[in-house]
């Protein structure tokens, strides 16, 4: 079991990372292949809505998500990390999702896999936000559960901390770690 880690803060060994790496401790305690993408390392063009990918299910921009939709194409699991920016999900974790559309043109314009066959995937996804609004990761929810839908990941759930702002305070958390570690393992057991 390949399982994608992708690391949507700007701000490395922040809390989101935290979060990200104790998933991902826990999915390699069960096994599994594992391997982590920092957005905030590559070169991600935001999207031209070009419509080019209509054509055959390919971005004609040539940068660094040419590798994040192989990595996404290879994995059976994939846990998209993000802390909470203005409502939604990072600037980093926003320019990979709206790449996404030359694999959304795949699936409902080419009516073919969108990555390239049927198995089965699962998603987790992970948020930290610095207020504790009420509804402070309904936006992020909404983008990534479209996300996954449209990739035809099946949502395995998430792991949301409000109020957690400062870089670390996530160690603070009570439980939080073991609740990601734990979830990990999950992730990979069903």
């Amino acid at each position: 079991m390949r399982v994608l880690g992708i690391a949507g803060s700007p701000r490395r060994g922040g809390n989101t990372d935290l979060l990200l790496a104790e998933v991902l401790k826990g999915v390699a305690a069960e096994g599994a292949e594992v391997k982590t993408i920092f957005l905030n390392k590559l070169d991600i063009t935001p999207c031209q809505h070009c419509d080019a990918c209509f054509k055959a299910g390919v971005c004609r921009i040539k940068d660094d998500m040419q590798m994040v939709y192989k990595e996404l194409e290879k994995a059976d699991r994939i846990v998209l990390a993000s802390p909470v920016q203005f409502m939604g999900v990072s600037a980093q974790a926003k320019a990979m999702i709206d790449r996404c559309q030359a694999l959304w043109a795949r699936k409902y314009v080419l009516e073919v896999p969108p990555l390239g066959d049927r198995r089965l995937r699962k998603g987790l996804f992970i948020a930290v936000g610095g207020m504790k609004l009420a509804h402070l990761f309904e936006p992020s929810l909404a983008i990534v559960k479209a996300l996954f839908k449209v990739l035809d990941i099946k949502y395995a759930g998430d792991l949301l901390f409000p109020g957690v702002d400062e870089k670390g305070a996530i160690k603070q958390h009570p439980d939080a770690l073991k609740q990601a570690f734990l979830a990990g393992r999950k992730l990979v057991e069903e």
